[in-house]
């Protein structure tokens, strides 16, 4: 907390935040779906020790959300020991420094929901069955299954660009053509974002279609309220120019299913053009924020797309995947599983990703993975967790420039720092004056209610960067 910003962070006291709204509704509604996805996972067990510990975090699951539903402490006792003592220790130290004991209607934001998702997997990993079980896996596996236009799209853009770029092979892009297929690609990148399961509890498969595609990319161009796409391009374009043999770009990973799929394709762009020799991925450690990515989640996409038929196939055969189809996300799975198999992709998950708090603490608290970061040309955060975690989920005016609130992962700090982010949470920065009044003044955008609803729905993004000096 030493090193955190002194500017207010967003509690859930304030009737005014989606942090209010979150504590009452959302989360509550999201324990639910891991009390029936426990649930289901105990009934169609036949082993009785198993039962009887899916029973019992059934029972705690309950326990917490009456809790959290009635404005209690957080916690009824510290963290338990669950085999990793050091990171249950910093939560609990916080805990402790927050005060006379915290409770669910009165916490800062950001500290609460990471402590809610961090005390869910306690439970599992107190047990002697569960301890590798991802309670929001069923609901990440049906989403991607629920983005096949969007996917499928996407397949086909993706194999007819990555096998123009290798046609050409020493031959340059036309400038201006480049940075026009620099911003589709990071505009893929930016949107993937918009179907995240934890803020979008009541998504439909219409719904989920209707936010994909090049078509609801195009619609929401003018949305983007802070664009440093062609900044980011520039920076990494004159990396490759400079001849340096190691052009590493790092992704700090939000959403599994369609958002990594979109991610795949901006990395998977990035090397076959050169702009990057080796993507570093960041996932998280542990089931995270309902759809966040784990290792496993890589692995099962790439899974899902090497057998694509059994993914996206259905018992309609106007609705079967054709030939092209199959072949376009064969080639995406062969592209894909190569750049991993070379070296070029890789893996790299970090528990600091699911610590409690914000990413101004990261070069303090996680000094390794901070050297490590400092040796890549740009270090892009996804989504809006990780947008929140470096502006500390602060109640800064949002004309604040982005360098200021990410604090010391800012200028100076050796990071070139990029957040690809669609608004669901308050907190913004980097807007020109009179930008969020506007905003407000919209439909449903809060008005004179002291609200900025306009930034808890997704429709609105920043494209920020950060450069390290």
């Amino acid at each position: 907390m030493e090193h955190d910003t002194k500017t207010p962070q967003y509690n859930t006291a304030d009737p005014t935040s989606f942090a209010h709204a979150s504590v009452r509704q959302r989360w509550p509604a999201i324990i639910d779906g891991a009390i029936s996805d426990v649930s289901r996972s105990v009934a169609e067990s036949d082993d009785a020790d198993k039962q009887a510990e899916g029973e019992s975090i059934v029972e705690q699951l309950k326990a917490l959300k009456e809790r959290m539903m009635s404005g209690a402490a957080l916690a009824c006792r510290p963290l338990e020991d669950d085999g990793f003592p050091d990171e249950v220790a910093s939560y609990n130290r916080e805990l402790s420094q927050l005060g006379d004991p915290p409770n669910w209607h009165n916490v800062p934001w950001l500290f609460s929901e990471c402590y809610m998702y961090r005390f869910i997997h306690s439970l599992f990993l107190r047990t002697s069955h569960w301890k590798r079980y991802d309670v929001f896996a069923r609901q990440k596996i049906n989403g991607f299954r629920d983005s096949r236009v969007g996917v499928l799209e996407l397949a086909a853009r993706y194999k007819e660009l990555i096998e123009g770029l290798r046609k050409q092979k020493d031959q340059a892009l036309d400038s201006d053509a480049e940075k026009t297929l620099f911003a589709e690609m990071f505009d893929i990148c930016l949107w993937g974002n918009a179907t995240d399961l934890s803020l979008l509890t009541t998504l439909t498969q219409d719904d989920i279609q209707r936010l994909q595609g090049a078509k609801a990319r195009k619609a929401a161009e003018k949305n983007i309220l802070a664009n440093d796409t062609q900044a980011t391009y520039e920076l990494l374009e004159k990396a490759r120019a400079s001849g340096d043999k190691d052009r590493r770009v790092d992704i700090v990973l939000d959403n599994a299913g369609f958002e990594l799929y979109a991610d795949l394709i901006m990395a998977g762009y990035l090397l076959a053009s050169g702009l990057a020799t080796r993507i570093v991925l960041h996932p998280k450690s542990i089931p995270w924020f309902v759809s966040d990515v784990m290792p496993n989640d890589f692995a099962g996409l790439l899974n899902a797309l090497a057998n694509s038929k059994a993914t996206f196939g259905t018992q309609s055969e106007s609705e079967a995947l054709s030939e092209k189809e199959h072949a376009d996300l064969n080639f995406v799975f062969q592209d894909w599983a190569t750049y991993h198999g070379e070296g070029q992709l890789l893996i790299r998950a970090n528990r600091y990703w699911t610590s409690g708090g914000s990413f101004w603490r990261l070069p303090y608290e996680a000094k390794d993975l901070y050297e490590d970061l400092k040796t890549s040309k740009l270090v892009i955060f996804k989504g809006d967790l990780n947008y929140r975690k470096l502006t500390a989920d602060a109640q800064w005016d949002p004309t604040t420039p982005f360098s200021e609130a990410i604090g010391s992962l800012g200028p100076k700090s050796g990071l070139n720092v990029l957040s690809l982010r669609t608004c669901k949470a308050d907190v913004v920065v980097g807007l020109k004056p009179g930008q969020d009044e506007e905003l407000k003044a919209t439909e449903g955008g809060g008005g004179d209610s002291g609200a900025r609803k306009w930034a808890w729905s997704g429709k609105w993004a920043v494209i920020s960067l950060s450069k390290a000096e």
